[in-house]
């Protein structure tokens, strides 16, 4: 099984409002995937509610396989979604698991 984690840090020159709302329609728009994409097996998203952090939402995703989290990342449902997210984030990491 495969474990993607994901970390988002937002753009700094959003309010914070702005970075609330953009983090929930985001995190909204990750958790509508399940479902709509066969080989996601879970998905979950949170927001950082700890300000002395730097980054502001947390993605965790599994899959049977790379091959799985590969299809996932081109799938366009999933394409859309970061699109969206591209636009209004400044950095991100990644860790990709085998557990």
């Amino acid at each position: 099984m495969i474990k993607h984690i994901v970390l988002f840090k937002l753009k700094t020159d959003l309010s914070s409002d702005e970075k609330k709302s953009i983090a929930q329609n985001f995190k909204n728009a990750l958790e509508s995937l399940k479902g709509k994409i066969p080989c996601l097996l879970s998905i979950e998203v949170g927001v950082n509610e700890n300000a002395e952090e730097s980054y502001d939402i947390a993605l965790t995703t599994t899959f049977e396989t790379f091959d799985d989290l590969h299809n996932y990342a081109q799938h366009p449902d999933h394409v859309k979604v970061s699109d969206f997210i591209a636009k209004v984030r400044t950095d991100r990491a990644v860790a990709d698991i085998e557990v």
